[in-house]
């Protein structure tokens, strides 16, 4: 049996009398996006810093590719930071060519180029590009040493919905070629829309794990039917289900949306302006983790 190209064991950071990762276990089969979430402090930039072996763990152990890191395992992966700071004076085919000497084994130019997508920016200043072409340069400064696992951390932080989608294709398509992902984002659109599976994480320790759909389905069944409170003419007390006042509209909560509306109809209510909402993974984030704002 093939063995995951990723696995974390009991990994625990302490800095003197705080926690940051409290004994964190996952493993990662290759070829998958694997998305870690959590609040701001939740752990999990500390987590994927000692995981990219960039600061040392308290105690627990990695492997890759079955075995524990050696020094080949920089070469082997790629990483995508969040915040980058390039040389203004240098060009983005310059950057390319510089990062390129780096390392032994690299990608060719010309198909990171392509990739993401690169032509009408290579002779611009890196201080005279927009956001989005930003990012496409960090990812392909993060696959210039031909990664099998690749590491983005909030990728699409500040673009707008059309670089955000546009990024989040590559991405995709890089996935498709056989690369692993390990993404930390807080769009859930984004993991929703990248990860096979989602570790999410709070006080340093994995609270929850699994397919996106898998924890909608475990945590967050059923879903809510939002209608204008006038259509109802009845007292709020007789109907078969609970329900709640908000801004005017009356939302009902169930666990079977069909059978809900059947029961609406049943009691002669004017489904008119009726929206549906079905629970997605912000439904089973906010319902994990609370919904108090943490700094």
């Amino acid at each position: 049996m093939t063995p995951p190209i990723l696995e974390v064991k009991n990994l625990v950071k302490r800095y003197r009398t705080v926690t940051a990762v409290d004994g964190i276990s996952f493993a990662i089969r290759s070829g998958i996006c694997f998305g870690l979430l959590g609040p701001n402090g939740a752990g999990k930039t500390t987590a994927l810093e000692v995981i990219e072996d960039i600061i040392p763990p308290t105690s627990g152990e990695i492997l890759y590719n079955g075995a524990p890191k050696s020094a080949s395992f920089r070469e082997g992966i790629g990483i995508q930071f969040q915040h980058t700071s390039l040389l203004n004076f240098m060009t983005v085919r310059e950057t390319l060519l510089i990062f390129q000497r780096l390392y032994q084994e690299t990608e060719r130019i010309e198909r990171l180029v392509e990739i993401c997508n690169l032509h009408e920016i290579l002779d611009k200043m890196n201080d005279r590009i927009s956001g989005g072409q930003a990012q496409r340069l960090m990812l392909a400064l993060a696959l210039i040493n031909r990664p099998t696992l690749l590491f983005l951390d909030e990728p699409s932080t500040g673009l707008d919905p059309q670089a955000r989608r546009y990024l989040w294709e590559i991405v995709r398509r890089i996935k498709a070629e056989g690369k692993t992902i390990i993404l930390t984002t807080h769009s859930m659109d984004e993991a929703e829309y990248l990860c096979d599976e989602i570790a999410i994480m709070d006080h340093g320790r994995i609270i929850a794990q699994g397919a996106p759909a898998e924890l909608v389905a475990r945590y967050c069944a059923g879903g809510t039917i939002s209608l204008p409170l006038a259509n109802v003419r009845l007292p709020l007390a007789e109907l078969p289900f609970p329900s709640r006042e908000v801004n005017g509209r009356l939302e009902i909560l169930t666990d079977r949306v069909n059978e809900g509306l059947e029961q609406l109809l049943a009691l002669k209510i004017d489904l008119d302006e009726m929206t549906v909402h079905s629970p997605n993974l912000e439904d089973v984030f906010l319902y994990l983790t609370g919904r108090t704002l943490r700094e």
